[in-house]
């Protein structure tokens, strides 16, 4: 998210951009996944780093951010690692990726955007929602029970386990078991 750059942090980047410092530094761009309330969230940049990051080809003009990355402030710290996390196939950019020791959190906060939210996927890959019907794939021998759950159970209003998303909730001769996602398919 991009927005018209501020006095403090126009004073704070002294007019020109905090990423490639040759160009005047037109918005203030947030790194996500924060947002503009505060000035700690943003780093000043120019139209020309602008349109690169929104998918204008980069060619070379990445390379100035072995400079930006040594910045005093987090927030440019952890845009400049992004972009060249994104382009660490390149040698260059992987040499200035392994130049610098960064702070743990800034270092996860540059790195947010690439990764995925945890998904619950059945068998075939489909993502498992709370509240759906899957079928069972395979007999399933009840653990802590005295029952098999046999192949094309239906399973109704399922519940999915937070921190594992291997395994989903559901009920099965009215008891709630742990049913392992490979062994499922969602129901249509």
């Amino acid at each position: 998210m991009s927005t018209i750059i501020s006095g403090k942090l126009k004073e704070r980047c002294e007019g020109l951009c905090e990423l490639c410092a040759t160009d005047q530094a037109t918005t203030a761009f947030a790194v996500s996944p924060k947002n503009n309330d505060v000035i700690e969230n943003e780093v000043a940049i120019c139209d020309k780093c602008l349109s690169v990051i929104e998918g204008a080809e980069t060619g070379d003009h990445w390379q100035c951010l072995g400079g930006s990355i040594w910045n005093a402030e987090t927030s440019v710290q952890a845009l400049s690692y992004r972009i060249l996390f994104g382009l660490k196939e390149n040698e260059w950019a992987n040499d200035i990726l392994t130049s610098v020791e960064l702070d743990e959190a800034t270092i996860d906060w540059a790195v947010s955007a690439y990764k995925k939210a945890d998904v619950h996927v059945d068998s075939n890959g489909t993502p498992l929602e709370s509240g759906d019907t899957i079928v069972l794939t395979q007999q399933l021998n009840v653990k802590g029970a005295n029952f098999m759950a046999p192949k094309g159970t239906i399973v109704r209003k399922i519940r999915l386990v937070p921190d594992n998303t291997d395994q989903i909730e559901g009920k099965v001769n009215d008891q709630t078991i742990v049913i392992l996602t490979k062994f499922v398919r969602k129901s249509v």
